[in-house]
């Protein structure tokens, strides 16, 4: 998601402090048909839902941003996620029935979402989509998206990792069926123009994800790079490379303290970093924009928080606010 349309969220909101904090409650993992609430404190109540599944620290940033947002607006939000598409709508028709005054939602499997989220703007609830699903989003009716353009992002670490001499990727898929995930290795093959392949494996089996990848790179010792579109799978692979002794190098999507470590170690080259807080966050800036003062913004496009990178440059600039759990 490279067209940097960068949002500076606080505008119109006075005394918001957007974005810019560097202590705070670390992310605490998402689990499955979670329910984590902020207390609601005003008359303006969201519900956030996402495809986060067990265990991946990713979705704690979103949650630690929209609910960091609600506190300091007066708005009571709702987190809950699930990694079924099913159980993710039936999510969002809760939502509906409890009338709530905005919905924010996350779109990996967008057709499987359409049906409730058309219910939900016919019900006249304002939803604003954020991290995947972009190209549908105004299709089924959202007011805005908020994310990075995966194939865009792709697109641009597939470049940086040629510049760095590599002539064989591997990109690491983590959740089938993931469309933006396909879009990220897709962009990649585009960017880097030389032998890309796809991996499959399951984010939920750390153990399997580290033996599938050391076994294509001890089967095929031609790679000289992995892609991992997960910083947890990043840190699984750079395990795998020394595993199986091999001279590739892991690139990543996403940020946290692990891969921090291992940017700064050498074993990660770089992170493409979409600044996941931003997309809790701003999506309950603007739905209360919205409630309060009927703004909207992006006009019509998506409001894009990536892709910045985040490399042995300066790395060391945001790595505390990876381990406030806010990167």
């Amino acid at each position: 998601m490279k067209s940097r349309l960068v949002i500076r969220a606080g505008v119109a909101l006075a005394g918001v402090a957007l974005l810019a904090a560097c202590s705070g409650p670390t992310g605490t993992n998402t689990q499955n048909t979670q329910n984590n609430s902020a207390p609601a404190t005003g008359d303006l109540k969201v519900a956030v839902i996402t495809h986060g599944t067990a265990g991946d620290a990713f979705w704690s940033v979103v949650k630690v941003g929209a609910e960091d947002a609600g506190k300091q607006l007066g708005v009571g939000v709702t987190y809950n996620s699930d990694g079924d598409p099913g159980a993710q709508a039936k999510l969002i028709d809760n939502a509906v029935s409890q009338k709530v005054g905005g919905i924010v939602v996350s779109m990996a499997n967008p057709d499987a979402l359409k049906t409730s989220i058309q219910n939900a703007v016919k019900a006249g609830i304002p939803v604003i989509t954020i991290n995947s699903g972009s190209a549908k989003s105004a299709e089924f009716g959202a007011m805005a998206h908020v994310g990075q353009e995966e194939s865009i992002a792709g697109e641009e670490a597939g470049k940086k990792l040629k510049a760095a001499g590599k002539t064989k990727l591997l990109c690491v898929i983590h959740e089938a069926g993931n469309t933006g995930l396909n879009q990220r290795c897709d962009g990649a093959r585009t960017g880097f123009g030389g032998t890309v392949e796809n991996l499959q494996v399951d984010i939920s089996n750390p153990t399997d994800i580290e033996s599938r990848i050391k076994a294509k790179l001890q089967s095929d010792t031609s790679f000289d790079g992995v892609l991992a579109l997960n910083p947890q799978v990043a840190v699984n692979a750079a395990s795998a490379i020394k595993g199986a002794g091999s001279k590739a190098q892991v690139a990543t999507f996403d940020l946290n303290a692990d891969v921090v470590s291992a940017i700064k170690s050498g074993d990660v080259l770089f992170a493409v970093d979409q600044q996941q807080y931003e997309q809790g966050y701003l999506p309950i800036v603007m739905l209360k924009l919205f409630h309060d003062n009927a703004n909207t913004l992006g006009g019509g496009k998506p409001v894009l928080t990536g892709p910045g990178f985040v490399d042995k440059s300066n790395v060391d600039k945001v790595a505390e606010y990876a381990k406030a759990g806010k990167r």
